[in-house]
């Protein structure tokens, strides 16, 4: 098993970054979460996707 396969490794690219298109109605309702809980829309969608794929 290479690094790059290993799952312990996070990513081979740390700066690696993607970009996507949420509807707009998502997005407000997921600042509304991030600022009620004083963090922010970057920081909810990564600990919700993270959460996700844990479940995998």
């Amino acid at each position: 098993m290479t690094k790059q396969q290993d799952p312990k490794n996070e990513c081979a690219d740390p700066t690696q970054s993607i970009t996507i298109e949420i509807p707009c109605v998502l997005i407000e309702r997921i600042d509304r979460y991030a600022k009620e809980n004083k963090t922010t829309l970057e920081g909810v969608l990564i600990e919700a996707l993270d959460a996700f794929m844990r479940k995998q």
